[in-house]
């Protein structure tokens, strides 16, 4: 039995040498490649994660920034109303009132299925890199010492964004109109 790798062999003027060399098999190799191959995998799919979480991050930036600019320009104006022309208004898609200067001044919501937005009488108040899905403008009547009250919910999306990256924001308030 031989316990040692190294050999010698002489025959006749020939000799010849043979050492033992460490080294790795082709199993060995086919293990540590599956192994690189399964952790570039896992770190691939990690980063397409990262990107879609910010890009949808982004979307529902945009459309919060969008709604918070429309609502605050109608919360204002109907805060400072002198009055609601039809309350409760049968149609829920527009709100007519007298602005504190006197003038007659209106919000309606446009197009909504297709391209909605939210205009202040023929202004958009939107951008149109959002769209208005959902708008609905209810005027609930003032009584006692109650004046009367809008309750505003809009829903608006990026039509830009992906499925999977969809933003869709919902946004809801009252607002009650100063009595002087």
């Amino acid at each position: 039995m031989i316990k040692d790798r190294n050999w010698e062999l002489e025959i006749g003027n020939w000799k010849f040498h043979r050492r033992a060399v460490a080294g790795i098999s082709l199993f060995e190799i086919l293990i540590v490649i599956s192994v690189f191959a399964l952790l570039a995998a896992v770190s691939t799919q990690s980063i397409f994660l990262t990107l879609r979480g910010a890009r949808k991050s982004d979307a529902l930036g945009k459309v919060r920034e969008n709604l918070g600019y429309a609502l605050a320009v109608v919360e204002r104006q109907l805060h400072n109303a002198t009055y609601v022309v039809e309350c409760p208004n049968s149609d829920t898609s527009i709100i007519n009132f007298e602005d504190q200067e006197g003038n007659s001044a209106s919000f309606s919501c446009q197009n909504i299925g297709t391209s909605g937005y939210i205009a202040s009488g023929s202004a958009r108040l939107t951008s149109d890199e959002i769209e208005v899905t959902s708008c609905v403008f209810t005027c609930e009547p003032g009584s006692g010492n109650i004046p009367p009250a809008i309750a505003v919910d809009v829903t608006a999306t990026d039509p830009n964004a992906k499925s999977i990256e969809g933003a869709s924001v919902t946004v809801s308030t009252k607002i009650f109109l100063r009595t002087y």
